[in-house]
């Protein structure tokens, strides 16, 4: 394959466009709050992103270079099709009961990220844990859509796959490193609207090549493979379910998505971003199946591509960029390249401001540094934000299961974080030794289930187990689930149990070691003063304190303001007091 200028020039007008935008929406985080708030105004915006670029921003939450090209590969692959296509729907669930359940709660309190209400709760050394699988899952999963960009790149115009991960990991860092959550959201509208034009604009090209059948006849009849409807035999409902679940449930414990409903500008806009953005998915996620599916109606004999079959040659994760290459003109698929680079960059910017938010206040500030000015958290921020993206590039370019740990940690997202969610926001009397039970069960049970893409075998065998031609061990039970009820029941009963021994006096209180029950005025809970800043917040839901203890973090976890909840729109502000 020759090396395409064309196609180069393409790529470096859409890359030099997204960081255009990205320095101006570093401007505009510049002009925005106070110096005393410049660190909230790069995590959460300053609390004012409206319903426009909220709405975009959100769908971007999920909408990117693994959703479309992930979406196409399950269409295009056969015996799984439409039916095994589970991120659109997955995912649009997710948004929704996110908006539903947890948005208003989280957004109406003030936080600023996602493990804010863990730390109130369950303590800093808490905190910290949960926040492991939460960095492992944002980190693999921006080094796994830089793994597939630079393969998108490379099947087009036949650059090195490592300049252009390079390239595109050097481009969303900087934009993220000088405007925070402004230049990420801004840029999602640029992204979302090159991924929607371009993904369209190319459809049409490829459903009038000459070599493609009449993806009607394809879906539900095998012509060249079996129909990319697809189909969900009997032995395989329990896995199919497992999935849903984990894509549903799993999808809203990420601090990608807290990161946007907490920048909205009042809870109620928070939910009705949430909900914008599940019509988003799904709107976004048509052309990619419509690739899918023209790939499986192909005669790619007929084609420059030639035999074996993308399947065959093991390409079929490759199938979004292979259709635009062989079935579209050269400008078309330049500018469908373009999309899917635009894509990846929407997704990989976000994972990387959400990793460096969570440690920079929730490992640095609250856990090390209470007292630590704006300034110097700013720059942590930045810091980390530059090693996160290079960590990120370095897995991309060097590890060779970068999936494979990224579907473990989203895993553990699901089994640990979400179930823990849960108890802190809706499950009165949880504490930290049912936290931490919870934790080590649920993480047990998923590890010692298998992970067949990192070659790790079980050590649990649920029924339905079988071994594939690799020798691997498939697990057919759905373990996930069961690992995340697990974990859920685990720490509510533990919670309780120990609650019940201290108060009781089973226990004395000098075993209360973790200054949950019993002694909780201990500094590990963060100060009533700092976290609760208004009446409205029921104060005997919340870990009590000694009010002896300093007043270093004030203002620290919440804003005052968010306490009023009086909506700052007033086309919502009825919906807002209903």
């Amino acid at each position: 394959m020759a090396f395409h200028v064309e196609g180069l020039v393409a790529i470096i007008v859409f890359y030099l466009a997204i960081l255009a935008v990205g320095i101006w929406a570093s401007w505009k985080t510049k002009n925005t709050g106070s110096d005393g708030d410049r660190s909230e105004a790069i995590i959460v915006g300053g609390r004012d992103i409206g319903l426009l670029v909220g709405g975009f921003t959100m769908t971007a939450t999920w909408v990117g270079g693994g959703y479309i090209n992930g979406t196409a590969e399950a269409v295009y692959v056969p015996g799984y099709g439409l039916a095994w296509a589970q991120a659109p729907i997955g995912y649009s669930l997710s948004l929704i009961l996110g908006g539903l359940f947890f948005a208003k709660p989280m957004r109406s309190k003030g936080y600023v990220t996602m493990l804010d209400p863990f730390q109130q709760i369950y303590g800093k050394r808490m905190g910290g844990l949960l926040f492991i699988p939460a960095l492992m899952g944002e980190m693999f999963w921006a080094a796994a859509i830089f793994s597939a960009l630079g393969a998108t790149i490379s099947v087009i115009i036949d650059i090195n796959v490592n300049i252009s991960v390079i390239v595109s990991a050097l481009i969303a860092t900087m934009y993220t490193l000088v405007g925070g959550l402004y230049s990420v959201a801004y840029t999602d509208v640029v992204q979302l609207f090159c991924i929607f034009l371009g993904l369209w604009i190319s459809v049409p090209f490829a459903l009038s090549h000459p070599a493609v059948t009449d993806i009607g006849l394809t879906a539900v009849h095998q012509v060249y493979q079996a129909p990319w409807l697809g189909s969900i035999n009997s032995v395989d409902i329990y896995t199919w379910l497992d999935n849903f679940f984990l894509l549903t449930l799993g999808g809203i414990p990420w601090q990608a998505y807290f990161q946007r409903v907490l920048s909205s500008s009042s809870a109620t806009y928070a939910q009705v971003l949430s909900f914008l953005a599940a019509f988003g998915c799904i709107v976004m996620a048509i052309p990619a199946v419509l690739i899918g599916a023209i790939g499986a109606s192909t005669a790619w004999n007929q084609t420059e591509y030639g035999v074996p079959d993308p399947k065959s040659k093991k390409e079929a994760d490759m199938i979004l960029p292979i259709v635009l290459q062989y079935l579209c003109p050269v400008y078309v698929s330049f500018f469908g390249l373009g999309a899917v680079s635009a894509a990846v960059m929407s997704s990989a910017d976000s994972s990387i401001l959400s990793a460096s938010s969570m440690f920079a206040r929730n490992i640095y500030q609250l856990s090390f540094r209470q007292n630590a000015s704006d300034r110097e958290i700013v720059w942590v921020m930045r810091i980390t934000v530059l090693l996160f993206g290079a960590s990120a590039t370095a897995m991309a370019l060097l590890a060779s299961s970068v999936y494979g740990l990224w579907y473990l940690s989203s895993d553990l997202v699901y089994i640990i974080i979400f179930p823990q969610l849960l108890c802190v926001l809706f499950i009165k009397g949880t504490n930290t030794y049912g936290a931490i039970a919870g934790y080590l069960f649920g993480l047990v049970l998923r590890i010692t289930g298998g992970e067949p893409y990192l070659y790790l075998q079980p050590l649990i065998f649920y029924p339905g187990w079988y071994q594939d031609d690799n020798n691997l061990y498939i697990q057919r039970f759905p373990f996930k689930t069961l690992s995340m009820l697990t974990a859920f029941v685990t720490n509510v009963l533990v919670s309780y149990l120990a609650k019940y021994l201290f108060e009781s006096g089973t226990l004395p209180p000098k075993l209360d070691f973790l200054d949950a029950v019993v002694a909780r005025y201990s500094r590990e809970h963060m100060d009533k003063a700092t976290l609760v800043k208004s009446d409205n917040i029921v104060l005997n839901e919340l870990a009590p304190v000694n009010p002896r203890h300093s007043q270093t973090l004030s203002s620290t976890f919440t804003n005052k303001e968010a306490f009023n909840y009086v909506d700052s729109s007033p086309e919502l502000s009825n919906t807002e007091d209903n």
